[in-house]
C-alpha cells in the first residue's frame, strides 16, 4: 500500500480507537524524557510566579479571575455577551438584559477585580441588576435615580460595556483598523495571524462574502510582508466551513471541486504575497475530509517553493499524531516544507454531545484535560523532530506547556508560539524577551456582532475552574500545581465521571442503541458492504399468522424514488386470514424476564440486520441513509426500554391488541407498538401500512426469530378497510394502538365503541399542526439549520415536522432570505444516495396533493420559496408560503415539505400562543430564543406534548424524549415513556349498581361546566430525563382539564370527583341525589352535544357504559376518554415534555468545568 494511503487507514483506524490504548502508544513513541518533563514543571511553575507579580495582566485572566464559569454572573455575562449586539429592537434588548441580569449578584465583583474596564462592566451590570433586582449595597443610593431615568440608560450602559469587552478581543473591525492597532505589537517583535470573524457559511452568498473578504484581507495584508522570510510576514487563517455551504462528507464531490478550486485560488494569492495561510481546523466529523481537501490544494505545482501552507491540528484529537505523520509524508513525498499550528482544540464539548447523541463507538476526543495536555506535547515533541519539513507553531496560554516546549527544543528559531489576541500577553513578553523565540498573535477582525460567538467559545474554553487561564491570578493555588505535569496527573486518572460513553447512556436501564457514523470512511464502507446486496434484491411478503394464510390479492411493490425499481411482492391479507389471526391469537404466556429476554434478542437481531433494513427503508419507504440510521436505532431502543419496562409491571395482560402502524416510520413505530403490547404479555395482531409492508415483515420475522411466539404474534399486510376495520370492529380486541391522522383515529374509536368492550383502550398518536416562535435574540445561522431539519428532514412527513414558523418582525427579511438560501443547498434525490438530503414522498396520490397545495398558494401570491425537483418519483418541492394570518388560517396538516411562515411584533407572543392553543392540536413545539423568562413563559402556556427550545422539534429519543401530543394530536400516554407499557396492562374496573334518576339536560351541564374554575395548569411530577451532555430533557405530568363525574351513584360521584380534585381536575359530579353538581343523569346523546369537558369518569357494568363510549366516539375533535378504572388517576394526568439545548449560546459550560 502507498505509504500515505497506509497513514490515511491508521488515521481512521484511530478515529474510535479506546482512550486509553492510543495515549499509551502515543505517550511511549513521543512523550518527553523524565528529566525534560521536572524541567519543564520547573520552568512552568517559575513563569507563573513571574505573571502573578506582574502589573499588568491581561484581560482574559483578569475578567476569568473575577468571573469564571463556576459563577452565575459569568454564565449570564456570557449569554448576554452572545446575544445582545445582533438584537435590533429596543424592547428586546430590555427582555435581554433583565433575564440574563436581574438574577445574579453583580454588586458582589464591584471593585475586586485589577482591571478597570472588568470593574466598569462590573458597574455597569450591577448598577441594572440593581435597578432590575432590590437589594442591598451601595447601587440602592442610585436606583432611584437611574429609574426615572429609564430603560435607555440600561441599554447604553450595558451596550457600552459589552462593545467594551469587543474591542479588546478583535484587534480591528476593519483590516486597516487592525493593522493600525497591531503596530504596538510589531515594535516588541510579534507578527500576525488575521482571522476574518464570522459563522461557517450557511448559504452560497455567505460563502461567497467570505471569500471576497479572504481575497481582500490578503490583498490589503501584501504590502506588509516586506521579508524574504515568511515567518516574518503577517498571515491569514481560513475556515473551510466559511467557503463552502456544505461543507460536510456527504457532499464530498461538491467539496473536492468548489471548495478546493477556492482553497487554491486564496492559497495562491498568499504565495504570491509571501505570506503564510493556515487552514483552520473544525470539528472531528470534518477531519478526513479536510485531509482530501489539503492534500489536492498543495499537489498543486504552482504552490512548489512556498513555505507559507499551513494546517492547524488539534490536540485533543485521537487522531492528531497520526495526522502530524501524515502531513510530514506528504510535505516530503512533494518536497515542501509546510506550516502546522497546533492548538489544543476548540470543539471538545460538541465533541462529547455528537458522539453521545449518534451513539458511537467512542469519543474522537480525549476525555479528560490532562490527557490532552499530554498529548499536545508528545505531538510537539514529534512536531520538533520534523523540522526539515514542518515549521510548527504553538499556539497555547499554558505557562507549563510553553516552558515543556522551551525545555524540548534546541532551537528557538526553529518554532514559534501563537497566542489569542487579548490573552497571554504577559506570559509571551516574557518568553519573547528572554527565550529569543517567535511569537505570532491569532488575531480577529471584523465587526463585534460577529465577535461574540468567537468570544463566548474562547470563554467557555478558558473559563472552567481547571483551566491554567482560569486560575493563574488564583493566588490560591500554588503555581506548581498550576504549572503541573500532565503525565503525572494522568497518573491513577481514572474515566472522567462527567463524561457517560455513548453506548452507556441509558445504563444501567440498557445499553444505547448502535450508531454509525455517516461521517466517518470506515462506517460507510460497512454500511456499503451490508446493503449493496440489496440494491436489486426482490423481497416477497406475505400474511404471518399462526395458521396457513389464503390466497389474497397480491401486487408488486415500488420505490418511490423509482417507480421502475421493483423492491418486491407483496400478498395481502383476506378478511377469512383475519378470522384465522383472530381465533389462534393468545396472550404472550412466558415470564415477564423471558420477555425481556426475547425483546433484547430482537433488538440484537435488527442491529445485526442492518444492511437489510437500510436497503428496504431506502427502497420501500425513501429513506435516506441519515434517516435510515435513526429509524433502526429507534426501533432498538424501544425493543429495549420496553424490555426493561416488563418486569415492573403489577398488572396482568389485557389479552390480544391490534396494533395499526404508519408508514412514515415502518420500522421504528411500528416496533414501538409491537414492543410495548408484547413487553405487558399481550397477545399482537400487527396490521402495517400498506405502502410500508415488506419492512414490517421483515420486522416480525425478526421477531419470530428471537423467540416470540406466532400466536402472540402475527401480521396482516392489508387495506385498512378491510383489516384495520376488522380489528377495530372485532370483540376479541381487548385493545387498540394506533399511529396517523386524526380522522382516522376518530372512525376507530366509534367502530370500537360499538364492538369492544367499553373499557378497551385507544392509545393514539396522532397529528399535529406544529409550530416554531423565533425572536430576535436567536442566532440566525443556529435557528435556520433547525428550521430546515424541522420542516424538510424526511420530505417533511413526520407528525412532529415544523409547519408554521413565527419570525420576529425586526428579523423577518434578512432572516428569510438566509433560510431561502440555506434551501437552495439542499440536495433532493435518490435516498439509496448519502448526498441526499430530502427523498421522496410516499405516493404519487400524496406527490398530487401536495403539489396542488403548492400551485393554489403560488397562484394566490404566497409562495416565498421553492426547489426544482427531480423528473421521475414522487418529489415534492420544498417550499415556504408566506401566511400572514398565522397558524389560525392553516385549514389542515399537509404532510410533506411545505413550511408556512407569519412575522409578529415583539409584544405580540402572548397572542401567537394564544392562537397555536387555539388550533386545537398539541404534538409539538419549537421556540429558538436567549431569554430564559420568555421561554418559561410560553412553556407554561402552551397545550402541548412535546416542546423543544434552542434546537430542531423532530427526532425524540426512547426515554429521554417521550413523545405524543394532547388534544387533537393523541390520547397519550407518551410512546418512549414510563406511562406507556402500563396502559397496555389490565387495569382494575369497578361497576357500582346503577340507579335511575331523572336527565339533566345538555344546557344544564354546559353551564354547569362553564362555571367550574379552570383546572390547575400547574406541574404534579416533573423528572429529569437521562439524554446527552448539554441538554435538559423534564418529562411533567399535569392535570386532565375539566373532568365529569357520573357516578352512577351520588357516593361513587362525590368520590369521582374528590379524586379528580385532588390531582388539579375541575370536576363535575352528576348522579342522582349529588348535593355537589347535578341531580340526575346524563343521558349518552348530552356528551356528543356538550363542549369544554376532557374525561368522563363512570363506575359501572358495559351495558351502562357502552352508550356513553359511543356518544364520546360520536363527537368530532379530540378524544376523550372514558375512565372506568377503579384508580382513575392514571388517566387523568397528561404528559408534558421539554427539550431544551443547554449549549445553544455557545457551550456546554457545565461538562467543560468538569474536563479535568
Amino acid at each position: 500500500m502507498d505509504p500515505l494511503a497506509a497513514l490515511r487507514t491508521r488515521i481512521r483506524s484511530l478515529t474510535h480507537a479506546t482512550e486509553d490504548d492510543v495515549l499509551t502508544a502515543l505517550i511511549g513513541e513521543a512523550a518527553p524524557d523524565a528529566d525534560t518533563r521536572a524541567a519543564a514543571a520547573a520552568r512552568g511553575a517559575r513563569l507563573v510566579r513571574s505573571l502573578r507579580s506582574d502589573s499588568t495582566p491581561g484581560l482574559m485572566e483578569v475578567f476569568l479571575a473575577e468571573y469564571g464559569l463556576s459563577t452565575r454572573e459569568g454564565i449570564a455575562l456570557m449569554c448576554l455577551a452572545e446575544a445582545l449586539l445582533r438584537v435590533p429592537d429596543a424592547e428586546t434588548v430590555d427582555a435581554l438584559i433583565e433575564d440574563k441580569i436581574a438574577p445574579s449578584e453583580w454588586g458582589t465583583h464591584l471593585g475586586k477585580s485589577s482591571s478597570s474596564l472588568v470593574n466598569a462592566s462590573t458597574w455597569a451590570l450591577m448598577l441594572t441588576g440593581k435597578v432590575l433586582q432590590d437589594g442591598e449595597g451601595m447601587a440602592n443610593v442610585l436606583r432611584g435615580a437611574v429609574r426615572r431615568l429609564g430603560e435607555p440608560v440600561i441599554r447604553v450602559a450595558v451596550g457600552r460595556a459589552m462593545r467594551e469587552m469587543g474591542q479588546q478581543f478583535v484587534l480591528g473591525q476593519t483590516m486597516d483598523e487592525a493593522l493600525k492597532r497591531g503596530g504596538k505589537m510589531q515594535m516588541k517583535g510579534y507578527t500576525y495571524s488575521f482571522d476574518m470573524l464570522g459563522e461557517a457559511a450557511m448559504t452560497q452568498r455567505d460563502a461567497d462574502e467570505f471569500y471576497k473578504s479572504y481575497r481582500a484581507a490578503i490583498s490589503r495584508l501584501t504590502p506588509e510582508c516586506r521579508s524574504d522570510d515568511i515567518r516574518d510576514n503577517p498571515g491569514i487563517s481560513i475556515k473551510l466551513s466559511a467557503l463552502h455551504p456544505r461543507y460536510e462528507v456527504s457532499q464530498r464531490d461538491r467539496v473536492m471541486t468548489e471548495l478546493v478550486d477556492r482553497t487554491r485560488a486564496l492559497a495562491l494569492q498568499a504565495r504570491n504575497a509571501g505570506m503564510g495561510l493556515n487552514i483552520d481546523a473544525e470539528e472531528a466529523d470534518r477531519l478526513d475530509l479536510s485531509l482530501d481537501v489539503i492534500e489536492a490544494v498543495l499537489r498543486d505545482e504552482a504552490l512548489a517553493g512556498w513555505d507559507g501552507f499551513g494546517v492547524v491540528v488539534q490536540a485533543y484529537g485521537k487522531r492528531a499524531s497520526a495526522v502530524i505523520d501524515w502531513l510530514y509524508m506528504l510535505a516530503r513525498s512533494l518536497d515542501r516544507k509546510i506550516m502546522l499550528r497546533l492548538v489544543k482544540g476548540a470543539y471538545w464539548d460538541t465533541e462529547i454531545k455528537r458522539a453521545q447523541v449518534e451513539g458511537l463507538r467512542s469519543f474522537p476526543v480525549f476525555t479528560r484535560k490532562p490527557a490532552t495536555d499530554a498529548a499536545y506535547l508528545c505531538c510537539a515533541n514529534k512536531l520538533l523532530g520534523m523540522t526539515d519539513r514542518i515549521y510548527p507553531q504553538f499556539a497555547t496560554h499554558n505557562a507549563h506547556t510553553v516552558g515543556a516546549i522551551i525545555e524540548m527544543s534546541d532551537n528557538p528559531q526553529a518554532f514559534e508560539f501563537q497566542r489569542l489576541h487579548g490573552m497571554g500577553e504577559a506570559l509571551h513578553d516574557q518568553v519573547l524577551k528572554s527565550n529569543a523565540t517567535r511569537c505570532r498573535i491569532y488575531a480577529p477582525v471584523g465587526a463585534h456582532r460577529d465577535l461574540l460567538a468567537y468570544l463566548v467559545r474562547r470563554l467557555l474554553e478558558n473559563g472552567a475552574n481547571s483551566s491554567f487561564v482560569h486560575q493563574i491570578l488564583d493566588t490560591n493555588v500554588a503555581p506548581e500545581e498550576v504549572a503541573t505535569d500532565p503525565f503525572s496527573a494522568l497518573e491513577g486518572l481514572g474515566p472522567n465521571p462527567a463524561v457517560i460513553p455513548p453506548a452507556d447512556l441509558f445504563q444501567p436501564e440498557r445499553p444505547n442503541a448502535q450508531g454509525w457514523d455517516l461521517h466517518d470512511p470506515v462506517d460507510l464502507e460497512e454500511i456499503e458492504a451490508a446493503r449493496a446486496p440489496f440494491r436489486t434484491h426482490h423481497w416477497t411478503g406475505a400474511p404471518l399468522i399462526a395458521g396457513k394464510p389464503g390466497d389474497g390479492p397480491s401486487h408488486d411493490v415500488k420505490n418511490p424514488a423509482d417507480p421502475s425499481d421493483i423492491v418486491g411482492h407483496l400478498r395481502e391479507a383476506t378478511a377469512d386470514d383475519l378470522n384465522t389471526a383472530l381465533s389462534a391469537a393468545t396472550p404472550w404466556s412466558a415470564d415477564a424476564g423471558e420477555r425481556a429476554k426475547a425483546l433484547n434478542r430482537a433488538a440484537e437481531l435488527y442491529e445485526a440486520n442492518f444492511g437489510e433494513i437500510f436497503a428496504l427503508l431506502a427502497r420501500e419507504a425513501g429513506k435516506n441513509p441519515a434517516d435510515a440510521v435513526a429509524e433502526l436505532r429507534e426501533a432498538v431502543d424501544f425493543l429495549r426500554y420496553y424490555a426493561a419496562q416488563a418486569p415492573r409491571l403489577t398488572s396482568p395482560a389485557r389479552g390480544v391488541f391490534a396494533c395499526i402502524s404508519p408508514w412514515n416510520f415502518p420500522l421504528a413505530i411500528f416496533t414501538g407498538q409491537i414492543a410495548a403490547a408484547l413487553a405487558a404479555g399481550n397477545g399482537v395482531i400487527a396490521k402495517p401500512a400498506e405502502v410500508t409492508s415488506l419492512v414490517a415483515i421483515r420486522a416480525v420475522g425478526l421477531l419470530h426469530e428471537a423467540g416470540v411466539p406466532r400466536t402472540a404474534l402475527q401480521l396482516l399486510p392489508g387495506p385498512g378497510s378491510v383489516i384495520g376495520a376488522g380489528l377495530s370492529s372485532d370483540p376479541r380486541i381487548a385493545g387498540m394502538c394506533f399511529t396517523g391522522s386524526t380522522g382516522t383515529a376518530q372512525r376507530i374509536n366509534r367502530a370500537m365503541a360499538g364492538a369492544l368492550d367499553p373499557s378497551a383502550p385507544l392509545i393514539a398518536e396522532t397529528g399535529g399542526l406544529n409550530a416554531m416562535i423565533v425572536d430576535s435574540t436567536a442566532l440566525p445561522e443556529q435557528a435556520i439549520r433547525d428550521i430546515v431539519t424541522s420542516a424538510f428532514q424526511s420530505a417533511g412527513q413526520r407528525c412532529s415536522a415544523l409547519r408554521m414558523l413565527y419570525v420576529q418582525d425586526d428579523i423577518a427579511a434578512p432572516f428569510l432570505n438566509m433560510l431561502h438560501g440555506a434551501m437552495d443547498e439542499l440536495v433532493i434525490g435518490d435516498p439509496w444516495d448519502l448526498k441526499t438530503d430530502i427523498g421522496p414522498v410516499i405516493s404519487e396520490d400524496a406527490q398530487s396533493d401536495i403539489r396542488r397545495y403548492i400551485a393554489a398558494a403560488k397562484t394566490d401570491g404566497r409562495l416565498l420559496k421553492t426547489l426544482p425537483t427531480p423528473t421521475g418519483g414522487h418529489f415534492v418541492p420544498p417550499s415556504v408560503i408566506d401566511l400572514p394570518g398565522g397558524i389560525a388560517a392553516l385549514e389542515r396538516e399537509v404532510f410533506g415539505p411545505v413550511l408556512h411562515v407569519a412575522r409578529f411584533a415583539a409584544d405580540e407572543i402572548d397572542a401567537v400562543v394564544d392562537a397555536i392553543n387555539a388550533k386545537g392540536y398539541g404534538l409539538t413545539f419549537g421556540m429558538h430564543s436567549r431569554i430564559d423568562d420568555r421561554v418559561q413563559a410560553v412553556c407554561a402556556r402552551l397545550k402541548v406534548g412535546n416542546t423543544y427550545i434552542n434546537r430542531n422539534q423532530i427526532g425524540a429519543i426512547v426515554g429521554s424524549q417521550p413523545f405524543g401530543g394532547e388534544g387533537l394530536s393523541g390520547t397519550g400516554p407518551k410512546a418512549g415513556g414510563p406511562h406507556y407499557v402500563p396502559r397496555f396492562a389490565a387495569s382494575e374496573t369497578r361497576a357500582d349498581l346503577v340507579v335511575r334518576g331523572k336527565p339533566v339536560t345538555a344546557t344544564a351541564v354546559q353551564q354547569a361546566l362553564d362555571a367550574l374554575t379552570p383546572s390547575r395548569n400547574i406541574a404534579l411530577s416533573s423528572q429529569d430525563l437521562p439524554g446527552p451532555t448539554g441538554e435538559s430533557n423534564r418529562l411533567s405530568t399535569f392535570a386532565r382539564g375539566r373532568v365529569l363525574c357520573l357516578g352512577p351513584t351520588a357516593k361513587a360521584a362525590a368520590s369521582q370527583a374528590r379524586i379528580a380534585r385532588s390531582i388539579g381536575c375541575a370536576a363535575l359530579p352528576v348522579a342522582p341525589d349529588v348535593t355537589d353538581g347535578l341531580d340526575g343523569v346524563v343521558p349518552p346523546e348530552v356528551l356528543t352535544d356538550i363542549t369544554g369537558f376532557d374525561a368522563v369518569i363512570i363506575w359501572a357494568d358495559a351495558e351502562a357504559t357502552r352508550p356513553l363510549r359511543q356518544a364520546l366516539a360520536a363527537r368530532e375533535g379530540a378524544l376523550i376518554p372514558l375512565i372506568t378504572e377503579a384508580n382513575p388517576i392514571p388517566r387523568l394526568i397528561i404528559e408534558r415534555h421539554i427539550c431544551i439545548d443547554t449549549t445553544a449560546a455557545g457551550g456546554n459550560a457545565s461538562l467543560l468545568a468538569a474536563s479535568g
